[in-house]
């Protein structure tokens, strides 16, 4: 009699704790959903707070964890050196870790992380997870296409830099009457960005055929390489050529885009 007892004692304990695990769960997703309401309402905070009180009541909930990062990252305001968007920036990243350490192939929590890190201007990082963001998706083309962003971007500021303190103002056109010993310093400095910026480009080009900014950035690429064809008018010429081609189908491409958008969404004129 004792033993079953005892027994009936022990079952209805599991029954209680599973009845207040169940609730707590579907008041974790009940908060879940609330925050993701204010996310998309724009309110960042009031989604953040949501979310913690999501993952309080089931800090298994890797949803909650997700968005809980995500609310952070968008709070994350570009350029800004602040201690208090750094710390922002922390707290996003230490979420998407989190997620990251339970599927280290999120892409989702991949693409978050590379976005916070252009953001805080940690372009190594940043081209590191578009680089696993690659390879777990070679298909791709805003990681490509990014990497040739970050790439030229480093580019861009080691030519006004250099071409500054040489008193030469940025002609876009090659610099032509720069000196050697200038040239040989954008060529240190900038051979290998501009390489792989045009390498990655392309490759976005190539997945998405009417990706447009990927166009125009192969076109100030182009410009970029202009500076470093020391001595060599013709091919100075020719990256030049080769960068008005790309502003033409940078053109062609956006018409085409814009053409498409009008087209889901019902415009033009029908008879």
């Amino acid at each position: 009699m004792k033993l079953t007892a005892r027994f009936a004692a022990s079952a209805a304990l599991l029954m209680l704790l599973a009845g207040t695990t169940g609730c707590a769960k579907l008041k974790a997703r009940d908060r879940l959903v609330k925050g993701v309401q204010a996310f998309k309402a724009g309110r960042y905070e009031e989604a953040t707070n949501f979310f913690q009180e999501s993952i309080q009541l089931d800090p298994n909930y890797q949803a909650a964890h997700l968005y809980l990062a995500t609310a952070y990252s968008y709070q994350v305001v570009p350029a800004l050196d602040t201690p208090e968007n750094k710390a922002l920036a922390q707290k996003a990243l230490d979420g998407f870790n989190d997620v990251l350490a339970q599927n280290p192939n999120d892409l989702g929590a991949l693409k978050q992380e590379a976005s916070i890190y252009r953001n805080i201007k940690d372009y190594d990082k940043a081209k590191e997870l578009e680089m696993k963001i690659i390879a777990l998706d070679p298909k791709d083309s805003e990681a490509n296409y990014t990497i040739g962003v970050i790439d030229w971007t480093q580019a861009y500021k080691n030519s006004v830099t250099i071409l500054g303190k040489a008193g030469i103002t940025d002609d876009g056109q090659g610099n032509a009457k720069k000196g050697k010993d200038v040239c040989q310093q954008l060529v240190t400095a900038n051979g290998q960005l501009i390489d792989e910026a045009i390498k990655y480009l392309q490759q976005a080009v190539e997945i998405n055929p009417n990706y447009d900014d990927a166009m125009q950035y192969l076109n100030l690429s182009y410009r970029r390489k202009a500076d470093l064809e020391c001595g060599n008018d013709d091919a100075r010429k020719a990256d030049l050529a080769s960068a008005d081609e790309w502003v033409q189908k940078a053109t062609g491409a956006r018409r085409a885009n814009e053409a498409e958008k009008e087209k889901k969404a019902g415009g033009g004129i029908t008879m």
